[in-house]
């Protein structure tokens, strides 16, 4: 891939409207598996409590998901977020410690109102 595989390109890529348009227009297709997992680090991202490393390595992880220039174009039926699940995963293995119930439970209720 092209330069923008630096973390940081996509840290600098983030911004909160870009990551709820893209769940809120691709919800049911990402899909409960991708977008839990990025809510989860979200609510913990805008936690005062997350130190700023977690928050850097969550947002790279968001910035990448809501990037148009990813690995695998996100339009391409069931592959199309394959990728981005995988940047999620990582990301939240290194974060995971700072992912709190409260942050499960915020997820699971959005993911409750756009999904169930």
């Amino acid at each position: 891939m092209a330069k923008t595989d630096n973390a940081a390109d996509y840290t600098a890529q983030y911004s909160d409207d870009g990551f709820w348009g893209k769940v809120k227009a691709y919800a049911k297709t990402a899909g409960r598996g991708v977008l839990e997992p990025a809510l989860k680090m979200y609510y913990s991202a805008t936690d005062p409590d997350t130190p700023r490393w977690a928050k850097a390595t969550i947002y790279g992880a968001l910035g990448y998901f809501i990037s148009p220039l990813d690995g695998i174009p996100d339009l391409l039926p069931v592959v199309g977020y394959s990728d981005d699940l995988g940047i999620l995963l990582a990301a939240l293995g290194a974060v995971a410690v700072y992912i709190k119930d409260e942050h499960k439970a915020k997820a699971q209720a959005t993911l409750a109102q756009w999904l169930d």
